[in-house]
């Protein structure tokens, strides 16, 4: 475990930054978009205009850190489910997964407090909540979207990423994002992933459904994963980076 932190703490760093990145734009966004407050709110209907726009900000912004120099470098999982994935496809070492997810959630939350800090009662306002995810249709409903996202969302990375598409995996995976806000929002309040849950629950204070968001993404990308396996062989995929460049160097293929 030291060594693998001492070979590779700047793509732990940079994972951190990413989701906390991410969340920030997630704060911000929802502030604007929602806090009654914003000149931003009346202009856009609630409802499907609004998370249309939001979708599309997120979308956005995952795009843009997963092709950012730091996002290439580190893979720009961003999501335990995904770290979790590439494990279990043996396609990153436990030791690099394990502070893979540690800097995740710690980066996520890290990203709302400093929102909170500049973003003040605007982030706090019950219009916008710290932008937590929360089970709107019920607990199980939500178990069912959360898993089936997840499962598509991996079994598109990994179709991608393993095919001559392989440099148009992030903005797949952007698009997805940019949908599930749109459409899948009203059911489980699209989580995806569980750091990202976790880094709006602790300052909010809710933790309504959080064993849903816990668990439902690892078993939809899980679930991916092994119907990747079944149908292409364990051997089919080549890295674990959303976006695998010879710019930088990959801890993945070339072990760091």
């Amino acid at each position: 475990m030291a060594d693998a932190w001492r070979r590779h703490w700047p793509e732990y760093l940079i994972e951190a930054f990413a989701l906390g990145a991410f969340m920030v734009s997630a704060c911000a966004f929802g502030a604007l978009l929602w806090h009654p407050g914003s000149p931003l709110a009346p202009l856009v209907p609630d409802g499907l205009p609004r998370r249309a726009l939001m979708g599309a900000a997120m979308g956005l912004t995952a795009v843009a850190l997963i092709y950012s120099p730091w996002g290439q470098r580190s893979g720009a999982h961003m999501n335990p489910a995904v770290t979790l994935t590439f494990v279990r496809l043996g396609k990153a070492k436990a030791e690099d997964g394990v502070f893979y997810v540690l800097a995740q959630f710690t980066g996520g939350l890290a990203g709302v407090l400093l929102s909170a800090a500049l973003l003040g009662s605007w982030l706090s306002h019950p219009a916008v909540h710290f932008v937590v995810t929360a089970p709107h249709a019920g607990e199980a409903v939500a178990l069912v979207a959360e898993t089936s996202i997840a499962f598509l969302m991996m079994g598109v990375v990994l179709a991608l990423s393993n095919s001559r598409f392989a440099a148009s995996t992030g903005i797949g995976a952007g698009l997805l994002v940019a949908s599930y806000i749109t459409f899948e929002e009203p059911f489980s309040g699209m989580s995806l992933n569980p750091a990202r849950t976790l880094a709006s629950a602790i300052p909010a204070g809710d933790f309504t459904g959080l064993w849903v968001y816990l668990l439902a993404p690892p078993l939809g990308m899980l679930l991916a994963a092994e119907a990747f396996v079944w149908g292409r062989g364990r051997n089919a995929a080549r890295c674990a980076k959303l976006h695998h460049t010879e710019r930088y160097r990959c801890l993945f293929c070339q072990g760091g």
